[in-house]
């Protein structure tokens, strides 16, 4: 059998959903909200559950817990890798964060759990994962509405590019090695991907320019790229959990500084036409200006 976490997470459901359509393939879920029936209960804060929901999985597919402090979610990884190994798990893959994030605030609690699982008790691979598409779709939609007023796309890019992958594809190729690691523990025969770290970086970077230019071809109107000081971004960012603000703007800083734009990646090993990132952002703008015009227009 194989186990997802994290189901209820956009990631997780689609691996989920995924494997489900694997045939021959056996795969529970496994969330905080799970009800133990359709989806087993796995909450990362309750170390006592995690065992159970890890029973009779040979590969666990464990979708990182973010969304707290580091010291939060290095006691959530570190529960989640003990229990694994107690439930008799022989395979972990784990979603990670590729290496152009490797400054990000972020990338802390992902680099100490690939630590704390390469000493683990069964085998590993790691799927470190590019920024998603969602991220820069989110910054350009958060400028819509000063670039529909005035052809200002205002933003703290400086002039460096963000590499960014669609989550679809990223949940493909952890079906692709879920799959595939099952089968191989399965069979006994050779495991390809004990030991890997695949590194799936988007194959296109976005940046203030272009973002911009994404906004004028929805809005049918010019839109030039202002990048903004990071200084003149956190009074924004107040309403915010503080590691949320603080991850926010090390994002914002690794762009200004152009640090992530992937040099290389491993995505077309598995995928044989990954999604174009530019279009997975230009549509999510102009389904945005769509929903204005209509909204307008009654």
């Amino acid at each position: 059998m194989i186990v997802v976490t994290g189901v209820s997470g956009a990631l997780g459901g689609s691996i989920l959903a995924g494997l489900r359509a694997v045939e021959g393939v056996e795969v529970a879920g496994a969330s905080s909200s799970g009800d133990g029936e359709r989806v087993r209960h796995a909450d990362f804060d309750r170390p006592e559950t995690l065992e159970k929901a890890f029973a009779g999985a040979k590969v666990l597919v464990f979708v990182s817990a973010g969304y707290a402090e580091d010291d939060v979610v290095l006691a959530r990884h570190d529960a989640v890798a003990g229990a694994a190994g107690a439930a008799g798990v022989e395979h972990v893959i784990y979603t990670s964060l590729a290496g152009s994030g490797e400054r990000l605030t972020i990338a802390l609690a992902h680099r100490w759990t690939e630590a704390r699982l390469a000493g683990a008790p069964f085998d590993v691979t790691v799927l470190r994962n590019g920024l998603y598409t969602e991220i820069a779709a989110g910054m350009a939609l958060a400028g819509l509405p000063m670039a529909a007023q005035n052809g200002v796309f205002a933003a703290p890019f400086g002039e460096g590019r963000v590499s960014v992958v669609a989550r679809e594809d990223l949940a493909a190729v952890a079906v692709r090695v879920a799959a595939e690691a099952w089968r191989d523990v399965v069979s006994g025969g050779e495991r390809r991907h004990a030991g890997r770290t695949y590194e799936l970086e988007g194959l296109s970077a976005v940046g203030g320019h272009d973002l911009a230019a994404i906004l004028a071809e929805a809005l049918g109107r010019p839109v030039t790229y202002a990048a903004v000081p990071l200084g003149a971004v956190r009074p924004a960012l107040a309403g915010m959990e503080p590691y949320q603000a603080g991850h926010t703007i090390s994002t914002y800083a690794n762009a200004v500084a152009g640090l992530l734009e992937a040099r290389g990646s491993d995505l077309p090993a598995f995928l044989d036409a990954p999604r174009p990132a530019r279009d997975l952002i230009a549509a999510a703008v102009t389904a945005a200006v769509g929903l204005s015009s209509e909204a307008a227009a009654r």
